[in-house]
């Protein structure tokens, strides 16, 4: 009888693999010398989503207190003390009252004199809020909390918004009770259509998506260029954009003549007569435009304007601040690297990936005082 296991065993194993070697076979035939399929341990690590039925939800738990707890030392850089954020982040929390947690219909949202929407007054699924925590938070570390950090943080959410206790703990049995107290439950439809299905009617979707070709408008003119303080402000368009899908970056390094019209053309033609010219601007050569060039291919322009602060300082405010070190060129690396936080606002700079050369090229740029 062990005999004739071990020889199901082997057949049923060899079945087996013989089922994935044609299914991986049949994969890689779709889309020759592209890739290789995904092994089912790489495809469950990424299958972490949870759907609104809660499939897919671990097991686990967590308390408001403990929620409290990672929410200070993890989330209220971003997000505020009590989920009010700050000027970056949407708030969270607030907007919501007892009567929309007994209705399921955040009133507030349709009154337009209450100013702003919070995000505890839109969700209606608490395992949208579940999942986003799980996959995106923190900001700087994504998919770093245990599963009990996230049952946490969300128990304190929803104290903080009065759906639950202070002595609350949240857990997988307890999600479906919860999902029936958050304020804007009933507030989702369906009605769109956008979701098509034998569960919500077969309803066709408001848009039809028909190409209309007639009766069309004559052809646009462009009669303009960008303007020369403004072309590649933020380096060359046209080598930022993936070489896959319909979208493609202007050239910004100078004006295309087949799109201007006559007066365009001519200033065109004026630039290509007088080349020197345009080589003697100082962001078009030598050291300050390599490492302008290399801002916008790390993205860092993103956050740091050259004047202005947009999410973290300009980069003339760090040299400002930073130039005057002794070992200025190898804290800014370190910095570039590494990231940080507290030095200019509670907003954290999350590491960068990108090569020890490079991150020394900007550091050296903004040391000596972030010049175009």
């Amino acid at each position: 009888m062990s005999s004739c296991r071990k020889v199901s065993w082997r057949l049923a194993a060899a079945a087996t693999a013989l089922m994935v070697a044609s299914l991986v076979q049949a994969q890689s035939n779709a889309f020759p010398g592209i890739g290789r399929p995904a092994t089912p341990k790489e495809i469950a690590a990424w299958d972490i989503d949870v759907r609104p039925d809660f499939k897919g939800l671990p097991k686990g738990s967590g308390t408001v207190s403990k929620g409290m707890e990672v929410w200070e030392s993890k989330c209220s850089s971003c997000h505020g003390i009590f989920g009010e954020s700050n000027e970056f982040f949407s708030p969270l929390i607030g907007g919501t009252t007892k009567e929309d947690i007994k209705t399921g219909r955040a009133a507030r949202l349709n009154d337009p004199s209450f100013p702003g929407r919070t995000t505890m007054m839109k969700v209606p699924t608490l395992s949208t809020l579940w999942d986003y925590v799980n996959r995106a938070m923190p900001w700087t570390q994504p998919k770093s909390l245990s599963t009990e950090e996230v049952y946490a943080v969300v128990a304190y959410m929803l104290n903080m918004a009065g759906i639950v206790p202070d002595d609350f703990k949240l857990s997988d049995a307890n999600m479906a009770e919860v999902q029936q107290r958050l304020p804007n439950r009933n507030g989702m439809t369906t009605e769109h259509a956008m979701w098509p299905g034998a569960s919500f009617g077969n309803r066709k979707p408001d848009v039809q998506a028909v190409a209309c070709m007639k009766d069309c408008g004559p052809a646009p003119t462009i009669a303009s260029d960008l303007p020369d303080f403004a072309r590649n402000a933020h380096g060359n368009l046209a080598e930022q954009n993936r070489i896959v899908g319909p979208q493609r970056g202007a050239n910004t390094e100078k004006p295309a003549p087949a799109t201007l019209a006559a007066g365009g053309a001519q200033r065109v033609a004026a630039a290509a007569q007088a080349p020197a010219a345009a080589a003697t601007k100082p962001a078009a050569g030598g050291e300050a435009a390599a490492a302008i060039a290399l801002t916008a291919k790390y993205s860092c322009n993103a956050c740091h304007g050259l004047d202005n602060k947009i999410i973290g300082p300009s980069f003339r405010d760090i040299a400002g601040k930073q130039g005057g070190r002794a070992d200025a060129v190898a804290y800014l690396t370190g910095k570039i690297k590494a990231g940080g936080s507290g030095v200019y606002g509670p907003i954290p700079m999350p590491p960068q990936s990108l090569g020890d050369a490079d991150a020394k090229a900007i550091a050296q740029w903004i040391a000596a005082g972030a010049k175009k």
